[in-house]
């Protein structure tokens, strides 16, 4: 049973016991990326084809910007043994081990992402901004995601 099926955590919160200011909350967050992303340009694949090939590093300075903000906070939550205050997780470090799995998906994902000029998140926030040819790309995200999961059903 997965947690959004009822299952709880021992804080009793699981998929039908959430906060209620849960999904507005993660409505707010997905706001506020999809603004960044329009007002740095990031939202836009040409700006993205552009850093990838050396000629304008604003993405550099967008992403150091995030990693600026989020990486103490990240840094001091995992240590603080608190609870995340609408969900009752403990905040604790989710390691992935450098493995296949992580190298191929990388590679893949840089493929598209090089080919394409945007990435999942990126996509979203360029149809709000009026980019409607981008809806091919995210069509694409979602059958390749539906096609690996096949491919490793019938691989496994």
């Amino acid at each position: 049973m997965s947690r959004d099926e009822g299952q709880t955590d021992s804080a009793g919160h699981g998929g039908e016991g959430r906060h209620p200011l849960f999904m507005p909350l993660v409505l707010l967050g997905g706001f506020v990326f999809g603004v960044g992303l329009a007002v740095s340009r990031m939202a836009r694949p040409e700006v993205v084809l552009d850093f990838l090939q050396f000629e304008d590093f604003g993405l550099l300075f967008v992403m150091g910007g995030a990693a600026l903000v989020a990486g103490p906070v990240f840094h001091l939550a995992t240590r603080s043994g608190g609870r995340a205050p609408l969900t009752g997780r403990v905040y604790e470090l989710r390691r992935k081990t450098l493995d296949s799995n992580v190298l191929l998906g990388g590679v893949v994902f840089g493929v598209g992402w090089g080919i394409s000029g945007i990435c999942p998140g990126a996509a979203y926030a360029s149809v709000g901004i009026g980019n409607w040819p981008i809806l091919a790309g995210i069509a694409g995200m979602f059958v390749g995601a539906y096609g690996q999961g096949v491919a490793r059903e019938f691989l496994d």
